[in-house]
């Protein structure tokens, strides 16, 4: 779980954001269409659940609706929470797997079958129940706070969300303090533009170094759309593409 930081004059609370946060049940379900085309190509998240492949990143085996990696703790954390949950399920038994190849990209103990227990899990309702749970403890909630904190509207709060999903804390916290180095967030007295130009700038930087992230139009074409256009409160109507393919939200 993240540590937010906190800034202010004599204070520790900063000023607060205007607007409706993306923690509003409204605006959230925008933020997981919005992930939801960035990571699947579909605005329908929900269809997401049973999904799962290897994208040849290095992270292993991919799944989910946020993009669970075998490789990065994330999808053992959210094995052992369901297990935890209904000791009986099909992906109880690749547990021993998950701990063995976590921090490597191996499918060691995974192959065959994991996959289909994956796409079998993911139509019990506690698994998906789960899936979400782990999203917002480690992603949507950390992400959208310090967000806040910054001082930083729905648009800046899904930009850290969407840095969250992709490089994880460690790489928000990476790509918060170059965009910090560049210009002041609306909690220290900076213009929210000139800040949140500056993540998606750092943002954009952080992808081009691995080649499975290098295309970045889920920024360019779409968060910096967003932003230039002003749409600091992620309002609809939306309009924006990735990896090519045009998508919108009318209401």
């Amino acid at each position: 779980m993240w540590e937010v930081e906190a800034y202010g004059t004599g204070s520790t609370t900063p000023p607060p954001s205007t607007g409706t946060g993306l923690d509003d049940p409204a605006k959230k379900e925008i933020a997981m269409k919005l992930v939801s085309t960035f990571e699947n190509s579909s605005l329908d998240w929900r269809a997401q659940f049973a999904y799962i492949e290897d994208i040849d990143d290095g992270r292993g085996y991919t799944a989910g609706i946020i993009g669970f990696c075998s490789g990065t703790g994330d999808m053992l954390d959210l094995v052992e929470r369901y297990t935890a949950k209904k000791p009986s399920n099909p992906l109880a038994t690749y547990l021993p797997a998950l701990r063995r190849v976590n921090g490597t990209d191996s499918h060691e103990g995974l192959d065959p079958g994991f996959p289909d227990a994956w796409r079998r899990a993911a139509q019990d309702a506690v698994f998906q129940q789960t899936q979400e749970e782990e999203r917002d403890r480690v992603y949507f909630n950390p992400a959208v706070s310090q967000a806040k904190t910054d001082g930083l509207r729905a648009l800046g709060q899904f930009a850290y969300y969407d840095a969250a999903v992709m490089h994880g804390e460690s790489g928000v916290r990476s790509i918060r303090a170059v965009a910090l180095s560049r210009a002041l967030p609306p909690s220290r007295g900076g213009d929210e533009r000139t800040y949140l130009n500056a993540f998606l700038d750092a943002r954009e930087e952080e992808m081009r170094t691995e080649e499975a992230h290098s295309d970045t139009t889920r920024v360019s074409t779409a968060q910096r759309r967003f932003l230039n256009e002003g749409n600091f409160n992620l309002n609809t109507p939306l309009y924006w593409s990735v990896y090519g393919d045009a998508f919108s939200l009318t209401g």
